[in-house]
């Protein structure tokens, strides 16, 4: 099943929980809490902005799966890691526009792969910790430059962007992409290169 929701992020700064989020919480925060977990196939029931059994036992999931205490609380630590590793809507919102106007009309796990660079960026010291600092970097993304990532995202681009922040990243790893056809950058043509996907290569 894909999540999919309205476009409303423009102008909006990444979602912090305030303090710790725990059983009884109720709110934004927690709605927020419970989104990301079910992007990452961890919360499969209704996103109701309170944290109860199927809430702690998606979050104490999350940690077991990330390496933290496992106390079923949404801590900083957590959220540390949930902003690292997930995503939340309106943040969906945008790498669903980036497979999409990078990559509509490649093969699926080619629109995965666009998706999985995101979230390899977001992941990598390398490059800023948050998705719109990523995407919004000067020169990152040519559908950005030429005004193609206003476009409507399709379902397609919906479910590949579930899949990466899931985990599927057939890039191993990768941080850069090109199409050898149109490329005109010498340096990207320096990188090591791991897999062509598509039209596609994919590179450290």
């Amino acid at each position: 099943m894909v999540i999919t929701f309205g476009f409303g992020f423009y102008g909006e700064t990444t979602q912090a929980a305030a303090s710790t989020l725990q059983a009884g919480s109720t709110g934004g925060d927690v709605w927020d809490l419970q989104y990301r977990l079910k992007a990452l196939g961890l919360f499969n029931q209704q996103l109701t902005g309170f944290y109860g059994t199927h809430t702690k036992a998606a979050v104490q999931s999350f940690q077991r799966n990330y390496g933290l205490q496992v106390d079923g609380k949404a801590g900083p630590q957590t959220w540390r890691a949930l902003k690292k590793y997930s995503l939340n809507q309106s943040e969906m919102d945008i790498l669903a526009r980036v497979i999409y106007s990078e990559a509509r009309g490649e093969p699926y796990v080619g629109q995965v792969a666009v998706g999985a660079v995101v979230m390899n960026r977001i992941q990598s010291e390398r490059f800023p910790d948050n998705i719109r600092d990523v995407v919004f970097q000067r020169g990152a993304f040519t559908a950005v430059d030429d005004g193609q990532f206003w476009l409507k995202p399709d379902k397609t681009a919906y479910l590949a962007a579930q899949d990466a922040v899931r985990g599927w990243d057939p890039t191993y790893h990768s941080l850069f992409y090109f199409n050898p056809k149109t490329a005109t950058s010498a340096w990207i043509w320096t990188r090591p290169q791991n897999v062509t996907i598509g039209n596609h290569i994919f590179t450290d």
